[in-house]
């Protein structure tokens, strides 16, 4: 897979700055909630034919990344 960093783009007039999917309207927070509802990648690419697996690896890379860097007070 890509660096998640070559997928994932924020851009203030897109989702207002939220992490996207390549310049989409699609964010990395719709993507995780569509597989934290029990969607599978196969079911989020069917309804939404302009993301592929890579994008979506690329979101829970992001979120994993993410979560990673969390310091913890």
């Amino acid at each position: 897979m890509k660096n998640y960093q070559e997928i994932i783009t924020i851009d203030p007039q897109i989702r207002f700055g939220k992490p996207c999917v390549r310049g989409m309207r699609i964010s990395v927070y719709d993507v995780l909630s569509w597989l934290a509802s029990g969607m599978t990648v196969k079911e989020i690419i069917e309804d939404f034919p302009e993301l592929t697996e890579e994008d979506i690896k690329a979101c829970l890379s992001y979120a994993a990344d993410k979560e990673h860097k969390i310091r913890v007070a």
